[in-house]
C-alpha cells in the first residue's frame, strides 16, 4: 500500500456567506428627511416638506424590525424625485415624540402603534344614529392621555340630540367639546363623494386643528369621513350610512391616511374602530397626566394605590374639597375603570 500525502486530503471550499457580517453600517449622511403619510402593503408614501412632493419608498434592511407607521419622521436615500415608477429606501426613523397605541383587547400583551408624532386626538361621536357610547370615548381618552396627547371630543349630528350631558362629563378633564351638524343632499350622499350640502360648526373645529397633527378616531357611521371631506378639499374619503337594523355603520375608510390642511397642520383619518384594548396603559403614567391629581396621590395615597375608591384606601376623596376637584376625581376613576372592563361595545 502506498503512503498518504497531502494530495489525498480534500479541503472543502468555504460556504458562501460564511464570513462574519460587519457591524459597521453606512451613515447615510445624504438621507433626505420626510414624513410617512400613507402605508400600503409594504410601500410607504412619504411627504418631503423641503420640496412639497411625495415619494413612494420601501423599508431598508438597516431599519431591522423597527416598524413604520403614519406620522413617522424618516430619512430616505435613492430616487427621491417622486416620479412615476421610482422607489426610494427608508434608512432611518427618528425618535418618536408621541405614540398612540392600542392592544387587540385588555388581555393582549402585544401593543400596536397606530400613529406616531401626533399632538392631538379627535374623538368623533354622533349624538344620535348611532347613539353615543361613553365607554368608547373613555377608552380613547385613556389612550390619548397615556400618550401625552391633547384631546378633542367632536360631536356630530347635533341637530338630532343634545351634547350637554357629554360636555358636563368630559370638560372637567380638560377635554375640548365641539358640536357639528352635517346634512347631505340625498343624491350627493348616494354618490359617495362625501360632499356635504350644509355644515355647521366645522369652522370652529378647524380653528383647533392648525399647526398640529390630529388623529381622528370613531366607530363607523358617526360621520368622521364626512368631516374629513369638509376639512380637506378633494380628500375623497368614502362616506356611508348606518344600518337601520343593527344601528352600526359600515366600514368606509379601510386604511389610515394623513392629509394636509389648507390652513396648516395635518389630520390622520383612521378606519372605524370596534375595539380599543388598554392592556398597555400603566396607572401611574396615566395619573401623571393630571398634575394636581398626581401631586395629591403622591402625598396622601398609600403605596400601590389603584385610586378606585375611599373604601379601597384611596385618599383622593378627602383631598377633593371643591366641586371641580370632586368632578375630576370621579371622571378619572371612571376612565381607570375602563381598563378592567371587558369591551362589549364593538
Amino acid at each position: 500500500m502506498r503512503e498518504y500525502d497531502e494530495s489525498d486530503a480534500k479541503v472543502r471550499p468555504p460556504k458562501r456567506g460564511s464570513r462574519p457580517r460587519s457591524k459597521n453600517r453606512p451613515a447615510h449622511d445624504d438621507a433626505v428627511p420626510g414624513t410617512v403619510v400613507g402605508v400600503d402593503r409594504g410601500r410607504f408614501t412619504v411627504w418631503m416638506e423641503q420640496t412639497d412632493t411625495t415619494v413612494t419608498a420601501v423599508k431598508a434592511r438597516e431599519l431591522g424590525r423597527r416598524g413604520l407607521v403614519i406620522g413617522d419622521s424618516v430619512g430616505m436615500v435613492g430616487d427621491t424625485t417622486g416620479d412615476g415608477g421610482t422607489l426610494a429606501r427608508i434608512v432611518r426613523r427618528q425618535i418618536r415624540t408621541t405614540e398612540l397605541r392600542r392592544t387587540a383587547d385588555d388581555t393582549d400583551p402585544t401593543e400596536r402603534v397606530i400613529v406616531a408624532n401626533a399632538q392631538q386626538l379627535a374623538i368623533v361621536t354622533a349624538l344620535a344614529d348611532p347613539e353615543p357610547n361613553s365607554r368608547m370615548i373613555d377608552r380613547c381618552l385613556v389612550a390619548a392621555f397615556a400618550a401625552g396627547m391633547d384631546a378633542l371630543l367632536v360631536l356630530t349630528k347635533a341637530d338630532l340630540g343634545s351634547g350637554d350631558e357629554l360636555r358636563a362629563t368630559y370638560e372637567p378633564l380638560g377635554v375640548t367639546v365641539l358640536e357639528t351638524t352635517v346634512r347631505h343632499d340625498a343624491d350627493v350622499f348616494k354618490s359617495h363623494d362625501g360632499v356635504p350640502d350644509e355644515i355647521a360648526g366645522v369652522e370652529g373645529l378647524r380653528g383647533h386643528l392648525g399647526d398640529v397633527a390630529t388623529v381622528f378616531v370613531g366607530y363607523s357611521g358617526v360621520g368622521k369621513s364626512t368631516l374629513v371631506n369638509a376639512l380637506v378639499p378633494n380628500a375623497g374619503r368614502v362616506t356611508g350610512i348606518v344600518n337601520d337594523v343593527t344601528g352600526r355603520g359600515r366600514h368606509t375608510s379601510t386604511s389610515a391616511v394623513a392629509l394636509e390642511l389648507p390652513q396648516g397642520g395635518w389630520i390622520i383619518d383612521t378606519p372605524g374602530i370596534r375595539s380599543f384594548g388598554l392592556a398597555h396603559v400603566d396607572i401611574e403614567n396615566f395619573i401623571s397626566v393630571f398634575p394636581d391629581i398626581a401631586d395629591a396621590a403622591a402625598k396622601y395615597c398609600p403605596r400601590g394605590c389603584a385610586h378606585a375608591s375611599a373604601e379601597d384606601g384611596c385618599a383622593l376623596d378627602e383631598w377633593a374639597s371643591t366641586p371641580d376637584q370632586q368632578a375630576r376625581v370621579a371622571s378619572i376613576r371612571r376612565l381607570l375603570a375602563t381598563r378592567s372592563e371587558t369591551e362589549s361595545w364593538q
